[in-house]
């Protein structure tokens, strides 16, 4: 199903038929991209919490591993979105009259994008934390406490504080924002919705095999 979802969000994807809204024109394809990746890494997140609230409720281990190795894929897809998102905003946002590095310099200071990369910061924390404590029941629960803050931070972080300021990212003082049933096209409706089930699956994916590889490491070494 990931296969097949995600073959046809490049195929439709890249040659659908898109809207051409100024400025940002075929551009707009990076949709199924950009932000169906950080839909993906949100659901992750959310997986990730739903285990490490389990974990402090039986303290079973198997459910602490989950909950770190979600976050990780999390992570991942977090800073593919963040990339995808910067190659986007260097097209649509940089200023063709000032020189590129002070573009690029506007682009960084961006209320959103600042927001994005301290949630990652945080969740980097997060996994900075685990390998700092050696004592396994410790680190777990301390971890998973972190954990359920990490994902509180994410919505001041990425969806409240930035659209209360001053920005260039769609969704402030006029630009084209993610109104999925004003700003993008039926046709665009039909690969998006698709394309944001079909990266998330494949993170789920990309998890459950790093825990089955653990989960093997385990008994090889008799854990």
């Amino acid at each position: 199903m990931t296969i097949l979802l995600l073959a046809y969000t490049f195929i439709a994807g890249l040659l659908g038929p898109v809207p051409r809204l100024p400025p940002l024109q075929e551009t707009i394809r990076n949709l199924y991209f950009h932000v169906c990746m950080w839909f993906a890494m949100m659901i992750l997140f959310m997986i990730s919490l739903v285990h490490s609230i389990r974990y402090l409720s039986t303290l079973q281990p198997k459910l602490d591993r989950a909950a770190r190795l979600y976050a990780g894929t999390g992570i991942l897809f977090g800073l593919l979105g963040y990339g995808t998102g910067a190659i986007w905003a260097s097209f649509t946002w940089a200023d063709p009259n000032i020189p590129l590095l002070d573009s690029f310099s506007t682009i960084a200071r961006d209320p959103k994008l600042i927001g994005a990369a301290v949630a990652l910061l945080v969740y980097a924390a997060y996994m900075i934390l685990r390998d700092s404590i050696n004592d396994i029941d410790k680190r777990a629960r301390i971890s998973a406490v972190y954990n359920i803050f990490a994902f509180v931070l994410l919505f001041p972080a990425i969806w409240i504080l930035p659209r209360v300021l001053p920005s260039l990212h769609p969704g402030n003082e006029g630009n084209p924002a993610l109104d999925v049933e004003n700003d993008i096209s039926a046709d665009m409706r039909i690969v998006f919705y698709p394309a944001v089930v079909g990266w998330t699956l494949l993170g789920i994916w990309i998890t459950q095999l790093k825990i089955r590889l653990q989960v093997l490491a385990g008994k090889k070494f008799g854990l």
